[in-house]
């Protein structure tokens, strides 16, 4: 975790609970198993485990220290909502966000199950965001669960992109990022996929964030989607001014204070 970030829709890490388990196709070349796995064989001690899903109380209050606003993405190591995340640190992270205002929250799930089910006890507020991965067509259900929350802004990744997506529902949802899959055994993402997502956004009025074309070196690859860079992003809610930065402090996306 850390108060910068490579993934191109953030600025910064915050990982309380790390680790997971693989429950659906676009799991099959976790980026995080990857890095765990490098992590643990470099001494790093919140993964002494590896990849098996640990909770790090040490961490709670990081977002409290980090006095300039930014984008945070919440467990980029793990999904906050895994089943073997207990409802009690769940709630502790919320709590945390709550009181850390100033910060921009952007958690992302492949468990909308448990997120519908959490949702009547979670604190929502407008910085606070949601979103749910869906990979193919087979699981655009998760996004229909994550529409049913009371999340102020509600958020779709389709990262990795693996097949199109036809009939996916963007009613209601603030922002879609498309990218293709990174890494060792990457699988290919057809241009028509995204193409399509793209022009469905565009015609709804939803952000638009075009991350990757992906493959085994992602960068080389680029980000252009037909000549241009995919950048849109929901506008950010102010921070209150009794906080520690004042709105002019803001960060855009891409930097970090």
């Amino acid at each position: 975790m850390g108060d910068k970030s490579d993934i191109e829709w953030t600025e910064a890490t915050w990982n309380p609970v790390t680790g997971c388990t693989k429950i659906s196709p676009g799991c099959k070349h976790c980026y995080a198993a990857r890095v765990a796995l490098r992590l643990q064989a470099m001494g790093q001690r919140n993964y002494a485990d590896g990849f098996r899903l640990t909770l790090h109380e040490h961490a709670l209050g990081i977002p409290l220290r980090w006095k300039l606003p930014r984008m945070i993405f919440v467990n980029s190591m793990s999904d906050l909502l895994h089943e073997d995340v207990p409802d009690e640190f769940v709630l502790r992270m919320f709590d945390t966000m709550r009181a850390a205002d100033w910060h921009t929250y952007q958690i992302l799930t492949r468990r909308s199950e448990r997120l519908l089910d959490l949702d009547p006890t979670l604190p929502w507020a407008p910085h606070i965001w949601m979103g749910v991965s869906v990979e193919t067509a087979d699981y655009a259900w998760r996004v229909d669960q994550l529409r049913a929350t009371a999340a102020h802004v509600k958020f779709v990744s389709l990262v990795p992109l693996l097949g199109p997506q036809p009939d996916i529902d963007l009613t209601g949802i603030d922002w879609v990022i498309v990218g293709g899959e990174s890494g060792p055994g990457a699988r290919p993402m057809d241009a028509t996929w995204a193409t399509d997502v793209r022009d469905r956004c565009v015609a709804e009025g939803v952000h638009f964030y075009f991350m990757q074309w992906g493959g085994r070196h992602r960068k080389k690859a680029g980000r252009e989607l037909e000549g241009r860079t995919w950048d849109e992003i929901p506008p950010v809610t102010p921070p209150p001014m009794s906080g520690p930065a004042s709105s002019e402090q803001l960060l855009l996306p891409g930097t970090v204070g």
